[in-house]
């Protein structure tokens, strides 16, 4: 099969990917074999690529948003039949005995595999997952749709479930990425104000078009205090700005997997009970109930198209912010949606 491998970090202006053929795996008991229609580029992609996230397994193939069909059962293997349209997301599995698994927390796992990290992603034709952590696509959206919604779409919907935020809130969103504009769309369900906070005018001017109260600069103070702001950017030095904008109480969420270092502060920014938090990882309760909202609002993800073969320029242009919604790359031709009958 064809994939893009990654033998040894390194900086993606380097093109570090390397497309093969490789042998196709096969699914041990518990798995299924999924055939690869389209996998979404996410910024932990970059880290895993540049080594800002220290390297589990060389070669790795990277990817974790993918979107394909059932091509063949493990043994043990009955959730799913062949055919199946279906979502593999970061958290490829949690050994579901330790102490955080006892509690619900699977994404704090002691012992956990991570999809494109620790085992094989999608940036290839095939991939194998464990059937117990692989979602039902919803059939209101298309593969290249669908496949933003499995990561930048659930840990934004972690994010917001962290944020404490409800209706008649005022929301700050500091960066406007892939995550930040699945995110609107369900603030805005939730009848949630939203403040945007990104250096790129593109970014802002679809911030407002996708129903922002505000668009302005990354360190630009939004024109009401905010009761809860996430950070999606990478950057550690917008922490103090999103907490000076916050009202006592408030709550801000720090949404990437990375971070650059962040800077020395006033302790009056936090305090107040101003209090920070970082999202790690998801759940699969995460998952189900975000794509059930997305499928109810229903979300409409802004994708930028590239073939399996340019996973290095789009990689790229994610690291310029050149992209405008989500990166998707095409790994086969994607399947007709059906409509539901009325």
């Amino acid at each position: 099969m064809k994939a893009c491998l990654l033998r040894a970090a390194a900086p993606i202006e380097t093109h570090p990917l390397e497309c093969a053929e490789i042998e196709p795996p096969s699914p041990a008991k518990g798995e299924v074999l999924v055939r690869v229609h389209c996998c979404g580029v996410c910024r932990t992609d970059l880290h895993v690529v540049e080594g800002d996230l220290p390297p589990k397994k060389s070669p790795v193939i990277p990817g974790h948003q993918v979107v394909g069909v059932v091509e063949r059962l493990g043994e043990d293997a009955r959730r799913f039949l062949p055919g199946d349209r279906v979502g593999i997301a970061w958290l490829h599995h949690a050994d579901g005995t330790c102490r955080y698994c006892q509690i619900g927390a699977e994404n704090l796992c002691d012992n956990p595999s991570f999809t494109g990290y620790t085992v094989d992603g999608g940036y290839a034709e095939l991939i194998v997952a464990p059937e117990e952590f692989v979602y039902p696509i919803p059939r209101a959206f298309a593969d290249e749709q669908a496949a933003p919604l499995l990561c930048a779409g659930i840990i934004g919907f972690r994010s917001l479930r962290l944020s404490g935020i409800g209706p008649g809130g005022r929301l700050g969103f500091y960066g406007f990425g892939a995550a930040a504009h699945v995110a609107i769309q369900v603030a805005r369900h939730w009848n949630v104000k939203v403040y945007a906070s990104t250096r790129d005018e593109r970014h802002q001017r679809l911030a407002r078009e996708l129903g922002a109260e505000w668009a302005g600069g990354t360190f630009d103070a939004p024109p009401e205090k905010l009761d809860a702001a996430i950070v999606f950017a990478p950057a550690g030095e917008i922490v103090p700005a999103a907490l000076a904008a916050l009202c006592k109480g408030g709550t801000l969420v720090l949404g990437g997997i990375h971070m650059s270092p962040i800077p020395s502060f006033s302790y009056d920014l936090l305090w107040g009970e101003r209090r920070i938090l970082s999202v790690a990882n998801n759940t699969r309760r995460d998952g189900e109930d975000f794509l059930a909202v997305a499928a109810e609002i229903p979300i409409q993800t802004r994708v930028q198209i590239f073939p399996l073969a340019e996973a290095n320029r789009a990689l790229n242009a994610l690291k310029n912010d050149a992209i405008e919604g989500a990166a998707v790359l095409r790994v086969a031709q994607p399947a007709p949606v059906a409509v539901p009958r009325p």
